[in-house]
């Protein structure tokens, strides 16, 4: 597998000049029609057969190998995030609140790397190889108009690489079972009688309704919720009254409800609804509720995920692999090609090399994410070898 690491570097340049281009140029949700061209231009010449979406500006690449076998699914997303990137690259973000601070460029680009690197391999492919080059992942749900497009007919197994700058370059990630969290997403507003200030006793007052109700939210989590079945609940942004005289008739807030198990899912969506309408009840205030539900929790298949431990471990060389020791709380929507197929998400280390501790380097969702660009010829071959591999 080493020549893999080989052949890859071999293709370096390119990875890294798309990837940069992308970085400079990013695009938001379902369209992303700048990056959609990029992709097929830098595929044009190879033995694929080349597809666009319909519903939304993906890409879909096939390529067929000499022998009979499985067909491979491997997936890159390609949409940014709606922010504004503060770093001192020489390849910054050239458009206006738009950054690719998840690395979804990175992901992108070494795709395209494993385009090339199989197509010169084609020889020794088994089965046939399906690129899914998808936008929408930030929010947008891409993964299910793609999947109803028909991406996953005949696909026998999936894979997916996330990079992260907090692990170090030269290692990669995995683990069986969960690997990310549900992201519902939770809206309250609380509904008073708005006055004057100094007349409380003429009001209902929404915001001490309100407050209780953000406190009470973190008690049903903890005392309702297994600790070893977690679920979290994030409230990130509240709005309430206009002037420091006038007490609002209403307040608002809103943020994310995340968990590992679709069972700890439905019990606090039930916990939340009941201790926001009670809570507002006891304040003689009305609560309404609007649970959002988000991408499902990503759940890798132990198969799969040994097959990139061995891989891993192959490719990058001894004690390569980290086993993770629990799920993380992001999210992802490549858990619904995981609910249809047998496949793995893992993590690829993109450490800068001016931070001596990956963990205090910042992550993916900065204004401050960098990424190691030599670690992209590891993704590279690391797609290419979970589909080589036996």
């Amino acid at each position: 597998m080493n020549e893999l690491l080989e052949g890859a570097a071999e293709v370096a340049g390119q990875v890294i000049a798309l990837r940069r281009d992308l970085h400079q140029h990013p695009e938001l949700g379902l369209e992303n029609p700048r990056t959609q061209q990029k992709i097929v231009e830098a595929l044009a010449g190879l033995p694929l057969t080349v597809s666009t979406g319909t519903g939304l500006t993906s890409v879909v690449a096939e390529l067929e190998g000499e022998h009979d076998g499985p067909t491979v699914l491997l997936r890159a997303d390609t949409d940014a995030l709606p922010m504004t990137e503060d770093t001192d690259e020489a390849f910054c973000s050239t458009e206006a609140g738009r950054a690719h601070a998840c690395g979804h460029d990175a992901h992108t680009a070494m795709l395209v790397g494993a385009a090339r690197l199989l197509a010169d391999r084609r020889q020794d492919l088994k089965g046939r190889v399906r690129f899914m080059f998808q936008p929408g992942e930030e929010g947008a749900g891409g993964a299910p108009v793609m999947i109803n497009e028909g991406v996953l007919e005949g696909v026998d197994r999936a894979f997916a690489l996330h990079i992260t700058p907090n692990i170090p370059t030269g290692y990669a990630a995995c683990r069986p079972g969960t690997l990310m969290a549900s992201t519902d997403e939770l809206e309250v507003t609380v509904t008073g009688k708005g006055g004057h200030a100094s007349t409380p006793y003429l009001c209902v007052d929404p915001i001490p309704a309100l407050a209780a109700m953000v406190t009470a939210l973190q008690t049903a989590v903890t005392r309702e919720i297994n600790a070893f079945d977690p679920a979290l609940v994030s409230v990130t942004h509240i709005e309430a009254g206009t002037t420091s005289n006038v007490i609002p008739e209403s307040a608002f807030f809103e943020g994310t409800v995340r968990c590992i198990s679709e069972k700890t899912r439905s019990t606090i969506r039930t916990a939340i609804e009941r201790v926001c309408t009670q809570i507002a009840l006891a304040h003689n205030c009305t609560a309404q509720v609007t649970l959002t539900t988000g991408y499902p929790v990503t759940v890798n298949h132990a198969p799969e995920a040994d097959r990139f431990a061995e891989v891993c471990t192959q490719t990058l060389g001894d004690r390569k692999f980290l086993s993770l020791p629990s799920p993380m709380m992001g999210g992802e929507d490549f858990s619904y090609v995981l609910q249809e197929v047998p496949g793995v998400m893992a993590f690829l280390g993109v450490c800068p090399t001016d931070i001596a501790d990956c963990l205090t380097a910042a992550p993916c969702h900065s204004n401050r994410m960098r990424l190691n660009e030599d670690a992209l010829v590891n993704g590279v071959a690391l797609h290419a070898a979970m589909v080589l591999c036996d």
